[in-house]
């Protein structure tokens, strides 16, 4: 068990929180560097800088390591600052036109889009890859290459009011059976989309019954070619699914941050969430515990784990200098610190990892993630969410869970092809 209330709030930079690594795409080029000049970011503009496109937050963090390139090096490092949202589609636009960073952040799950377009080139970690959380590594692995360097794991948790509920509950039943004892309006909340449901949120659940989307290779790499999601586990799930929905567990009505007001002005024990929304919590005077999400099928609950990661343009013109920045300079314990400390997501290197879980959210948070499963960065995998989330709706609403399961695995897999 994990408590934090406010006087113990330590690591006050992890409650800034991002938003989950689901982030995606779409937007305008061009960014304003660190040295406020607008800038495209062209890679072969000077061939001893590089350029490297980063948020707001990454830019502050990376000032000190970008001036400790240049001076032992000799190659300046051009910090071009982008709003998140811009990043993935004006890289994939950029890089085969020849302009674009050299590197470039993002989510993980993008990987499998840039490599399908070719705008990514591999990492060579080398021996470096054993000294990071062996999560952050798979998620960076496709095709047997690694297409990127981790910076920061993040993952969603039991998020628990220990003024309402002193203990953790043993799995899903204990839970809402808690929940029900402490006399709130809800026993649990989490947010759901009355269109789409939300399969990320409810994923753990559905692999406590030993369900998964695809198919795992050795590497922890996904299988496209084997969708697993419609097999018997994924139908146990269903029909669990189905019974939460008629015993009104599951709320469509409860969106993201009305499950958040709900949870903040203690209206429910227990919330089903991530980092991002502690700080508010803990603004709002709840004693946050984060504990490990109890299973409804038996099995351990694995949430997704979302990675940022580093990547490095398949044009630059300056690849081996990148590499060597990427591997020697931001995979050190002292930038992922840095880096943890500005955008508040556990660090991704194993020693700095370790080292943040002095703050007990940072550690409730992180046990959690030890058991998290990389989200897919396989381009298949955007052929699921849309069939997924709404046959969970249909499900919760009271369809046949079977039948609907079964139709909506049928329906992925031709997408698929």
């Amino acid at each position: 068990m994990k408590v934090m209330n406010k006087r113990a709030l330590g690591l006050s930079a992890f409650l800034v929180g991002g938003a989950v690594v689901l982030a995606g795409c779409a937007g305008g080029g061009g960014g304003e560097s660190s040295g406020g000049a607008d800038s495209g970011g062209d890679s072969g503009a000077a061939e001893n800088t590089l350029t490297v496109w980063v948020d707001a937050d990454r830019e502050r963090a990376l000032q000190d390591v970008a001036t400790a390139f240049e001076e032992e090096k000799g190659i300046a490092v051009d910090l071009v600052v982008k709003e998140y949202e811009d990043i993935q589609q004006d890289f994939i636009t950029q890089v085969p036109s020849g302009e674009g960073p050299d590197i470039t952040i993002g989510g993980h799950d993008w990987t499998g889009a840039f490599v399908q377009d070719g705008v990514v080139a591999p990492v060579e970690l080398g021996d470096k890859a054993a000294e990071f959380e062996e999560v952050a590594i798979a998620a960076v692995t496709y095709d047997g290459n690694t297409y990127g360097l981790p910076y920061a794991i993040e993952n969603i948790a039991l998020v628990r009011n220990a003024d309402l509920v002193p203990e953790a509950p043993t799995n899903f039943d204990d839970m809402i059976a808690k929940g029900t004892a402490a006399g709130t309006q809800y026993p649990f909340v989490v947010g759901l989309n009355p269109q789409n449901s939300d399969p990320y949120h409810l994923y753990p659940f559905q692999t406590s019954f030993g369900n998964s989307v695809f198919a795992q290779n050795a590497d922890g790499s996904y299988d496209a070619a084997n969708l697993t999601i419609g097999d018997e586990a994924g139908q146990q799930f269903a029909t669990w699914l189905g019974q939460q929905g008629a015993a009104g567990v599951f709320n469509l009505n409860l969106d993201g941050d009305l499950a958040k007001e709900a949870f903040n002005a203690g209206q429910a024990p227990f919330f089903l969430t991530g980092p991002w929304n502690i700080a508010d919590a803990v603004d709002a005077g709840v004693n946050v515990a984060v504990d490990p999400i109890p299973s409804a099928g038996g099995q351990t609950a694995r949430p997704f784990a979302g990675v940022q990661t580093f990547f490095l343009s398949s044009q630059s013109e300056n690849a081996l200098a990148a590499n060597e920045f990427l591997v020697n300079y931001i995979a050190t314990p002292e930038v992922q610190t840095a880096l943890f400390e500005a955008g508040g997501r556990a660090p991704a290197l194993t020693e700095s990892f370790e080292a943040a879980q002095s703050d007990p959210i940072v550690a409730g948070f992180a046990s959690v993630g030890a058991e998290a499963v990389p989200m897919p960065s396989i381009p298949q995998m955007g052929a699921v969410w849309d069939d997924w989330g709404t046959t969970e709706v249909a499900i919760i609403q009271g369809s046949d869970p079977v039948s609907s399961w079964t139709t909506m695995s049928e329906n992925i897999q031709g997408k698929i092809g």
